[in-house]
């Protein structure tokens, strides 16, 4: 991936910094983006400390302006955009349906659902003005296709990311563009120990009993998936969903 640029959201942590990783290592140059200023300018130093090429930009993926800066900064900065991961989501605050919040439901929609779509939009436009095609990959979660109680607003908006990948496919891989997501299971990351703390050790057992692998992920594990799918090596992979779960969907 050398002379290549990525751009991972979502990057100050977890998925998102380990993709980044991933990327530098294999000789791209990576803008990483996210909210936590602190965060990300020890990503950057952890990169380039490596030999890597890296900048970064405090980023909310639910305003257009600040996508669209994060987007000509990168094509700025390194002067094109070849891969874009976006990773960056929230899980909300679990509540029972009937007692949800409406205003979180919007948060959690406005991060996760119309932040992809924002992301998708400003990144296809540069990759279409830099003219060497390109491939985007959106981070869903097996919970793009299971619901569970108290997280409707989460499930619902990861669900919605599985059609976005599908429809941006659809236009853009005939133009040289193309778009897939990954749907991670459980995976260790600052995320999934919020929740196992909110839900308790006792249904995170029970889930992690169900993972064919009888593990939780690491972070490296699916950035390796979401590297892939952006390498030549997958140049006939578009609208798919890819699903490194362990195994905990097909027990479903």
């Amino acid at each position: 991936m050398r002379g290549k640029v990525a751009l991972v959201t979502g990057a100050s942590g977890g998925i998102g910094l380990a993709t980044a990783i991933g990327f530098a290592e294999r000789g791209a140059a990576v803008m990483l983006a996210a909210r936590r200023s602190d965060e990300l300018e020890r990503a950057v130093r952890e990169i380039t400390a490596s030999g890597g090429e890296a900048a970064a930009i405090q980023t909310d993926v639910a305003s257009s302006e600040q996508v669209q800066e994060m987007v000509d900064r990168t094509v700025g900065t390194f002067g094109r955009l070849d891969y874009a991961v976006n990773n960056a989501g929230i899980e909300g605050v679990p509540a029972e349906f009937v007692d949800f919040d409406e205003d979180e439901w919007d948060r959690v929609m406005n991060i996760n659902l119309r932040g992809n779509f924002l992301c998708l939009k400003y990144q296809a436009k540069a990759m279409l003005a830099c003219g060497h095609g390109g491939a985007i990959v959106n981070v869903g979660s097996v919970n793009s296709f299971l619901g569970f109680a108290g997280g409707a607003a989460y499930a619902t908006s990861k669900h919605g990311q599985v059609a976005l990948t599908s429809s941006a496919s659809a236009e853009l891989a005939p133009k040289g563009i193309r778009v897939n997501i990954v749907c991670p299971g459980v995976i260790d990351t600052p995320m999934h120990r919020r929740l196992r703390g909110t839900f308790g050790d006792e249904a995170y057992d029970e889930i992690l009993s169900r993972v064919h692998s009888r593990r939780a992920g690491r972070p490296e594990e699916i950035a390796s998936t979401i590297v892939f799918l952006c390498s030549d090596e997958a140049s006939y992979l578009t609208g798919a969903t890819i699903t490194p779960d362990g195994g905990y969907l097909t027990t479903m």
